[in-house]
């Protein structure tokens, strides 16, 4: 990749988007241990709810999702099911698959706190599928979402 010559004003915007995702970060985590939770387990609740598959996520699946290995999130995966968080069950067609379901209680946590999360982006007023808005170069060169080489 070659560099591109970047005005002042673009790192003033990747400073002020990572600060940002910096303080939202540490606010989530915040919100997660007031719930009782760890951060790490609001996100493996997200993980398991968010999946696009009614099924379920695999460990795998949600490995991928918090960019975690997989030994690492089967821990995780094991605490959160002695929390009363989540379910193992088997995948109806290949047994070897393991699917995760969200508990009562991991979902009513979750709803909490995501609803939370929708309260504060919208008071921050950082939409963040815009938030690549105005980086210019870095857009196009990179191909980040909202940039002529991603919508063309």
């Amino acid at each position: 990749m070659e560099p591109v010559d970047l005005p002042d004003e673009t790192y003033a915007r990747l400073l002020a988007l990572r600060t940002g995702m910096r303080h939202f970060e540490r606010w989530s985590d915040q919100q997660a241990r007031a719930a009782g939770l760890t951060g790490a387990q609001h996100q493996l609740l997200l993980a398991v709810r968010g999946h696009a598959e009614s099924q379920g996520p695999t460990v795998g699946e949600v490995a991928d999702y918090l960019l975690l290995r997989h030994h690492s999130v089967v821990g995780l995966i094991d605490r959160a099911v002695a929390a009363g968080l989540i379910k193992r069950t088997r995948d109806e067609k290949d047994h070897r698959l393991v699917r995760l379901h969200l508990s009562a209680k991991g979902a009513k946590r979750l709803e909490e706190l995501s609803t939370l999360h929708v309260e504060e982006l919208k008071r921050l007023g950082t939409p963040f599928p815009n938030a690549w808005e105005g980086l210019g170069p870095v857009q196009r060169v990179h191909g980040l979402p909202g940039s002529p080489a991603m919508t063309s």
